[in-house]
Formats: structure tokens, sequence, C-alpha cells
């Protein structure tokens, strides 16, 4: 495709404005009800995105399965760095 349309004469606004002067628009004062809900709506998103604590669990470190579970892991740690010292010699 080789045809070439022709930019149209005239007068281009970009974003186009109305023909004549538009009337300014009253400036709407902030009022203190406005200000004090724009300050809750802050507090409430400060407050929402708050990090979460981790509650400890004293009972879950003294519970049977977990004492189990780090005697294994103790012995495979043992076992692997055992197997590293062989190794190296």
């Amino acid at each position: 495709m080789t045809t070439k349309l022709a930019p149209t004469i005239g007068r281009h606004d970009h974003p186009p404005q109305p023909l004549g002067s538009p009337a300014p628009h009253p400036v709407r004062r902030v009022g203190p009800v406005d200000r004090a809900a724009m300050h809750l709506g802050l507090a409430l998103i400060r407050w929402g995105r708050r990090p979460a604590t981790a509650r400890r669990r004293e009972r879950a470190v003294l519970a049977p399965e977990s004492v189990d579970a780090r005697r294994d892991l103790d012995r495979a740690r043992d076992e692997q760095l055992a197997l590293m010292l062989i190794r190296l010699r």
C-alpha cells in the first residue's frame, strides 16, 4: 500500500478544546471533615499493611514429635559431615 492521505487543513488541538473561552471551574475548599476522612483512610491503610508477627508456640518446641525430628536432623547432619571429612583425606 503506497497510498498517502493528506492531512486535513485546519486547527488541531490536542486534547480538543471547546470553541470559545470556557468558564473557570469554582475552586472547592477542603473542609475539616474531608481532611479527617483522608487521615482516617491513611491510618487504616497503614494499619492494614503492618507486619504480622509470628506467635511463639512454646508447646510445639517441647512436643515429642519435634524432639524426634530434631534428633533425626542432627543425626543426618552428623552423617553428612562424617562423609565430607572422609572425602577430604
